[in-house]
């Protein structure tokens, strides 16, 4: 008697049935890590402009009613696009954070927003994140 192993992969056809294929369907890699916290308030502050801009919102009080958070709440995200682009560019594309907490907070980030040269403001954004991407590593 003879016995043949073979390996059998079956995919999903038509109306729900059952196919019999040749090779594995590709496995979907879901992409390590997560997006930072302060990435995503920055993105909702550039959406949250584009809403004032385009008189969907009136203002910042109807915002916050809108999203159900506090109006301070609403100024401390609006608070962020205070920053220089670059720096906002850049918080928009940090890295993705692998494990544990975000290494930079938005509340790390208000002394900066409040500082009007964005010649200091780089100095400082750069000081802020060494040391904090630093302590992430270590």
């Amino acid at each position: 008697m003879i016995t043949v192993t073979q390996k059998v992969f079956f995919t999903r056809g038509s109306h729900g049935r059952r196919r019999i294929v040749d090779k594995p369907p590709p496995v979907q890699t879901v992409p390590e890590g997560r997006v930072p916290r302060l990435s995503k308030l920055m993105a909702l502050a550039l959406q949250f402009e584009e809403l004032i801009r385009t008189r969907y919102c009136l203002d910042m009080t109807e915002l916050a009613r809108l999203a159900m958070v506090t109006q301070p709440r609403i100024t401390q995200v609006m608070n962020l696009l205070h920053l220089a682009p670059d720096i906002q560019e850049e918080i928009l594309f940090l890295p993705k954070v692998l494990a544990g907490r975000d290494p930079i907070h938005e509340k790390q980030l208000r002394r900066i927003c409040q500082e009007p040269s964005f010649a200091r403001q780089r100095r400082m954004w750069q000081v802020l994140k060494r040391s904090r991407m630093e302590d992430s590593v270590a």
